[in-house]
């Protein structure tokens, strides 16, 4: 078997934390025994990119035990938990292309070797496969199925690619059921940012002007976590409608311009390029802290952080990087090189979290085979079902019931002919 792991032997602690994020699992445990009992990826080939987390792990393992022949690579460069990619080669028999710290060169050699595999169906946390396949492994597109996007940048790049026409085979968009951006997005990205932001910096929140760069989901949870912990949160918006939101949830919103100079702690969330620019550095107070929760590390302009710093960053602790403006001598503190501050400096999303997103990952992938041949090249949204039914497994394995409709009640709501 193939791989390229940092070192085989952290495998047994990686296990072990596999299997305890498996305990907080449930909705993807009852799966991944479904998928045993019926093998729905039978003689088929998956190739994932994606966050190798013990999260992601367990939901390699469901695919695996339906018979699926799986690979994984990293869908970002920080976002590797090497005990967890030793695991998976040791102890799950599925080869992993992922080192935490890898530099880009490995990154995309990497993703080649993920789709060397001559994938039927990819799974994908940023579009990077998809991407590459339609940009240089074209060959591989009469082969696909189709495959599943996780996450909200990925969406983005997926829809510019149908609207284009450039989309050779369906994609499901994870991202956008309810059981994940309403949950995932907001409940796991809001805790595991601001556990990133502390594991890296050691700091006290409370009191502090943290600025949260857009209100989607995945701000609207950092900015709630912010404010918990005791934070002064101000949130930027271009969307009149979001930004009304915010201001209607209490938070205080205004342009970057005039966050920059009053920030002590600045985090994006947007899918954007550049959120943090030039012209915000140069006004902002002497140790502010820089941090992203945006997929790509593009929302933190680095090369004009670079630009105006006397010299090259310093390594003040592991994941910050302290750069010293020319023009006054501030120090500007970037965490976990501008990547995802969650996985960089912190583990991801909690387990209980994920096992929601994971489900619907699965679930899409089966679709796909459940469906092949019916559909168009274009993006397709997880059926309401299946959020439904996820939703349902969930609750159950919280112990917690819901009411049911009475037939009157049914046939009350179903009728336009019962008056007031």
């Amino acid at each position: 078997m193939d791989f390229d792991v940092k070192n085989t032997d952290l495998a047994p602690g990686g296990r072990h934390r596999i299997e305890w994020a498996e305990q907080e699992m449930p909705v993807l445990r009852g799966i991944q025994q479904q998928f045993k009992d019926e093998r729905p990826f039978a003689g088929l080939r998956v190739s994932a990119c994606m966050h190798v987390t013990t999260e992601t792990a367990n939901l390699m393992a469901s695919l695996h035990q339906g018979g699926a022949d799986v690979v994984l690579c990293a869908s970002n460069p920080l976002s590797t938990q090497d005990d967890v990619a030793a695991a998976l080669v040791s102890h799950y028999e599925i080869p992993v292309y992922a080192i935490k710290g890898e530099d880009n060169e490995t990154y995309f050699k990497h993703i080649s070797a993920a789709l060397d595999h001559k994938p039927h169906i990819v799974m994908d946390d940023g579009a990077d496969l998809v991407s590459t396949i339609h940009k240089s492994r074209r060959n591989l597109i009469d082969n696909m199925l189709g495959g599943t996007e996780e996450t909200t940048t990925g969406i983005i790049r997926l829809r510019a690619m149908a609207r284009d026409g450039a989309l050779q085979f369906p994609m499901m968009a994870v991202n956008d059921a309810l059981t994940k951006h309403m949950f995932d997005n907001r409940y796991g990205t809001g805790q595991s940012t601001m556990d990133g932001i502390v594991r890296a910096t050691n700091i006290l929140l409370a009191g502090r002007n943290v600025v949260v760069a857009g209100y989607g989901w995945c701000s609207r949870g950092i900015a709630m976590r912010a404010r918990g912990l005791g934070a002064n949160v101000i949130v930027t918006e271009i969307d009149p409608l979001k930004a009304l939101e915010a201001v209607m949830d209490g938070y205080r919103v205004m342009p970057m311009a005039e966050a920059a100079p009053v920030g002590d702690i600045f985090i994006s969330a947007t899918g954007d390029i550049h959120v943090l620019d030039e012209h915000h550095f140069m006004s902002m107070k002497d140790g502010a802290l820089l941090a992203n929760s945006g997929h790509f590390d593009v929302e933190i302009n680095k090369p004009a952080l670079r630009k105006l710093a006397v010299d090259d960053p310093k390594l003040v602790r592991p994941f910050v990087e302290q750069y010293t403006m020319k023009h006054n001598g501030h120090r500007l503190n970037l965490l976990g090189q501008g990547r995802l501050i969650n996985l960089a400096a912190a583990e991801g999303h909690p387990a209980s979290v994920m096992d929601m997103s994971f489900a619907g990952q699965a679930l899409a992938a089966k679709y796909l085979i459940d469906h092949k041949g019916e559909l168009e090249n274009r993006v397709y949204t997880i059926p309401a079902e299946v959020d439904q039914e996820i939703a349902r497994i969930k609750l159950d394995a919280m112990g917690i019931k819901i009411d049911t409709l009475t037939q009157e009640q049914a046939t009350y709501l179903d009728s336009w002919e019962e008056g007031t």
